[in-house]
């Protein structure tokens, strides 16, 4: 490949090399997130990829190119989880040693995914910048291969077959809806789909759909160039890139129709949604554009595509991203009471939410609380209900038996 960004053919040439590597994932047509956009709904389901994510794609393309003396040489790559994983598959595919830096509060499946599919983890750092500069540092010193999550033409071409394999399987597509970190997925699907539509004499839409706490395309679009930018946590931690990619940026800013965002609550809706109603396991990066539509900032133009990027949540953070999800939905909240400290009080608002027909989940009784006066207790109360409306009811049902209610923040 001489040219600066992918061919058609190339694309194709990177689909002929990964036959038998990747699986073929199911896309699935959704009726719940059709009917809240307007228009037919499809999830292309990469977190059934190996690995659980679409970086088998890039990462086994670009190994496959390494000639016999670089493979001899071996790969280095950092990452917190799903690049880690496609690079150490793809290498144990190809015979070739793989060493993978990792920060030291990876999430333990990730780690044990890591190491079980044969590569040398090394664990430095508490984010994944150390492991970056680790690396880098690792490669200069070893002459081994830096593999990188994003910034690569072979990566993005790999990844690009992901985008044959939707026009494939829907080749009236209108729209896809892609998340962005680095940039490298989006700009692979968009350059590929593009290519096969315009073949056919017509064009795609494509949307990418970052988190707002770590937006970084929206401002880079903006100035013209790739930006660092100011990031805040966010539960979308697999695209959290403080700065775009060189080379995805400029396919990027030539094929991309639109860059939006969505919000940590969004996110959490976009992840219940889909355990709930498609049964699937989706991290929340992968999630993003479900979380787009929900969140209204997706016009219907015709039967629309959203990549669900990958699976790889960890156990104890979906956990937390279930009860962000609920208490976000109105279906799930906290409230603390104060009380006069006699007997019945406890029953007597356990008897009030049961009139209002919601569920008693946890309680907290304490007499032990900052401001409190000797003769007050504190009741926390977790309670479940069936949305917005119900939720207001019960507070005002409270309300109205004269308590006074203090929502607790999730």
């Amino acid at each position: 490949m001489t040219d600066a960004r992918p061919t058609l053919g190339d694309y194709e040439h990177a689909a002929e090399v990964l036959t038998g590597v990747l699986s073929t994932t199911p896309l699935v047509e959704t009726q719940a997130l059709s009917d809240v956009l307007g228009a037919p709904v499809f999830l292309k389901l990469e977190n059934l990829q190996r690995t659980g994510s679409f970086k088998i794609r890039g990462s086994s393309y670009l190994m496959s190119r390494l000639t016999a003396e670089e493979r001899a040489r071996g790969v280095v790559a950092a990452s917190a989880g799903n690049h880690a994983q496609g690079v150490a598959l793809a290498a144990r595919e190809l015979g070739i040693h793989a060493t993978i830096f990792m920060p030291l509060g990876v999430p333990v499946p990730k780690l044990l995914a890591t190491r079980g599919y044969g590569a040398e983890v090394i664990l430095q750092g508490p984010t994944v910048e150390l492991p970056l500069q680790l690396a880098a540092e690792f490669a200069k010193e070893t002459g081994a291969v830096l593999v990188h999550p994003f910034d690569h033409i072979d990566v993005i071409t790999g990844q690009g077959t992901l985008g044959l394999e939707l026009f494939e399987e829907r080749p009236d597509v209108d729209t896809v809806l892609v998340p962005i970190g680095g940039g490298g997925l989006i700009a692979g699907v968009a350059g590929a789909i593009k290519a096969k539509a315009a073949q056919a004499g017509r064009t795609v839409r494509v949307i990418g759909v970052q988190a707002a706490n770590s937006a970084a395309y929206p401002e880079s679009l903006a100035a013209g160039h790739p930006s660092t930018v100011a990031t805040r946590p966010t539960i979308a931690d697999g695209i959290a890139v403080a700065r775009p990619g060189d080379v995805p940026f400029a396919m990027i800013r030539d094929l991309v129709d639109e860059v939006v965002t969505v919000s940590e609550d969004d996110i959490a809706r976009a992840l219940l949604l889909l355990l709930e109603r498609a049964k699937l396991v989706v991290e929340p990066a992968g999630a993003v554009g479900v979380a787009a539509i929900l969140a209204g900032k997706v016009a219907p133009t015709g039967p629309t595509v959203v990549v669900l990027s990958g699976g790889n949540i960890d156990p104890l953070l979906m956990q937390r991203v279930i009860s962000q999800g609920l208490s976000a939905s109105g279906r799930y909240f906290t409230v603390r009471i104060p009380l006069p400290d006699r007997p019945g009080q406890l029953a007597r608002v356990s008897e009030l939410i049961a009139e209002a027909h919601a569920n008693v989940i946890e309680v907290m009784h304490t007499r032990h609380g900052q401001g409190l006066l000797i003769s007050e207790v504190i009741l926390q109360v977790s309670v479940e209900t069936r949305g917005e409306e119900h939720r207001a009811q019960v507070l005002a049902t409270l309300e109205a038996a004269g308590y006074a209610p203090v929502v607790v923040p999730e």
